[in-house]
């Protein structure tokens, strides 16, 4: 497992280091590498990929005044600017990459977030006290950790008892391409990590462990939002 969990750091540190231009602009369909990219590989468009940020950040009420953890935060391009509208919430950002999370922390002074903190760590051993956020925010994470058993009972462990859990990551079975390009080079070089859930399996699972689950896929993006029950 540690040598799994190198493996991980090693390959989002490429990403920290030398691509996060270019993971950044496919992720926000902001670039035209990013976009040629993530029309290969997700199938998104334009509209669907606002879709797939829109739905995912959804379940972060407006005015949020509580204590949110994200994790893993990766370069924070997507939440930043969601952030930044919340200045009066409680925000932890976790990631098991150094570099990954310089570039949020880097993003985050930029834009003049000061109600942030960071914190480098594992998504399967939280260094954090049960029960004690609102909201555990997890996007495109789930797919990489190594342990997902460990990560899923540790993002249950630190809810809040009627906290919500949401986010979005990869679900394999939705798109031939995109599965194809999940294992033949993401999970070579290390930033994927399988087994992967279904879209079905992770409903499921879901379920079985939160009270109110609301979910849905947007091509291989599997997108949830659950309540912990009180």
């Amino acid at each position: 497992m540690k040598d799994r969990k190198k493996e991980i750091k090693t390959s989002y540190s490429i990403l920290g280091s030398g691509f996060s231009g270019i993971y950044d602009s496919m992720v926000t369909y902001s670039s035209l590498p990013g976009r040629v990219m993530n029309r290969m590989i997700w199938g998104f468009n334009k509209d669907t990929n606002a879709e797939w940020i829109r739905e995912a950040l959804s379940p972060v009420p407006s005015g949020f005044h509580g204590s949110l953890l994200e994790v893993p935060v990766g370069t924070g391009v997507i939440t930043m600017p969601l952030y930044c509208r919340l200045p009066d919430a409680r925000i932890t950002c976790l990631d098991y990459s150094e570099d990954m999370m310089k570039n949020a922390s880097e993003r985050a002074e930029t834009m003049g977030i000061r109600n942030i903190s960071f914190v480098q760590g594992d998504a399967g051993n939280l260094p954090f006290e049960d029960e004690a956020f609102d909201i555990v925010l997890s996007l495109n994470g789930f797919h990489a950790f190594p342990d997902k058993e460990a990560a899923y009972q540790e993002t249950y462990r630190v809810l809040k008892k009627g906290g919500i859990f949401c986010g979005c990551f990869y679900v394999e079975g939705q798109m031939k391409r995109t599965d194809f390009v999940c294992r033949h080079l993401f999970v070579p070089k290390g930033s994927f990590t399988p087994p992967f859930e279904t879209a079905l399996s992770l409903k499921r699972r879901l379920e079985n462990m939160y009270g109110t689950v609301r979910f849905r896929t947007i091509h291989s993006e599997g997108i949830f939002c659950c309540r912990k029950e009180g």
